[in-house]
């Protein structure tokens, strides 16, 4: 078994999925550990709510969010070679095995002190069918197998419905990011016994605006939730932010 094992890492060396340097024999990642040391993450000091860097200015964050959203928490920039890069191996290069190394840094993200002490369950991003057979997963779920674990809740995976597949939000402009998923989610008559005065953390891969993730929440709050939190591995820096 030792001997095959080093002959296929002779034979197929592994390599980074970000910058592709072969990996060193002791790294077990996807993720080399250069890559995750040069990670962009949001610099302190951070709003208490909202997680953004501030810089000593009054947050400007907060504005997106709702008044039933609790607090916001992201782990680096979606930028530069690492931070797009790691986001991008995982949902369109397919290497799904990447989410749970990204989980572990969302799991140590620091919260108020009410969120970590009700929460009761984390609750991925649906994607449409049509999406979810072209991916062949959804990276939100993945990204919640992770966190359960670790935070020792459970994954509500069916609270949440998409009622209608929606455009890509990569490239629309923040008032076409609203209008795209406004009404495209729907919590499940279902769910809503569970759902009835819990706060819930909705998970996601990168967040920019926040519709997307202020679609599920307003959603989840129709079906009963008391409150939602929104947790996600990268925030798309706006004009202004320093990353």
């Amino acid at each position: 078994m030792v001997a095959g094992a080093a002959l296929a890492a002779l034979l197929l060396p592994r390599s980074c999925v970000v910058c592709e340097r072969l990996l060193d024999r002791n790294e077990r990642d996807l993720v080399c550990g250069r890559c995750w040391a040069r990670l962009p993450l949001l610099a302190a000091p951070r709003c208490d709510r909202c997680g953004h860097s501030t810089y000593g200015e009054a947050c400007r964050w907060c504005a997106l969010l709702p008044a039933y959203v609790r607090a916001a928490r992201s782990v680096c920039w979606a930028a530069g070679e690492i931070g797009l890069g790691i986001v991008h191996a995982l949902k369109y290069q397919g290497w799904y095995r990447v989410a749970p190394e990204m989980a572990v840094r969302m799991s140590r993200l620091a919260w108020p002190v009410d969120v970590v002490e009700e929460r009761a369950a984390v609750v991925p991003v649906p994607l449409s069918a049509k999406r979810e057979r072209q991916r062949g997963f959804n990276q939100s779920l993945q990204l919640c197998d992770g966190l359960a674990q670790r935070w020792n809740v459970p994954i509500w995976a069916d609270a949440l419905m998409r009622v209608r597949h929606t455009e890509t939000q990569t490239r629309l402009t923040p008032g076409d990011r609203l209008r795209n998923v406004s009404g495209a989610f729907s919590s499940r008559p279902s769910a809503r016994k569970m759902l009835r005065g819990a706060h819930v953390v909705v998970v996601d891969d990168v967040v920019t605006t926040a519709a997307t993730l202020n679609a599920c929440a307003a959603a989840l709050c129709d079906g009963g939730a008391r409150i939602v939190s929104f947790v996600t591995f990268g925030r798309a820096p706006a004009v202004g932010d320093r990353w």
